[in-house]
């Protein structure tokens, strides 16, 4: 009997043991997955950012595009395309 009982102390500082390092091992893993998923979020940043800049440029350069004086240009010298006189500029009223 005495046995049994000088048992029980030691099968209780096991188990105390096997969940300790256990919870030392979930930590050590949960502050790696942290780590992993910052540098994620930093790389994404970073990528969000670029295509921000890259956005911008795209906008500017649309709008380059679309300016009137640009039009004209093209459709004068590409298209061939003249300006009316205000003789041949007829207005429709609707009635």
């Amino acid at each position: 009997m005495d046995f049994g009982k000088s048992r029980q102390p030691f099968l209780l500082i096991m188990v105390f043991v096997v969940v300790c390092v256990m919870s030392a091992i979930a930590m050590v893993y949960t502050k790696h997955e942290s780590r992993k998923l910052f540098v994620e979020l930093e790389k994404l940043t970073t990528e969000r950012d670029e295509l921000n800049i890259e956005w911008g440029q795209l906008q500017i350069e649309q709008s380059t595009w679309a300016t009137h004086a640009r039009i004209e240009r093209v459709a004068s010298e590409e298209l061939s395309l003249v300006r009316p006189k205000s003789t041949e500029i007829y207005v429709i009223e609707r009635q």
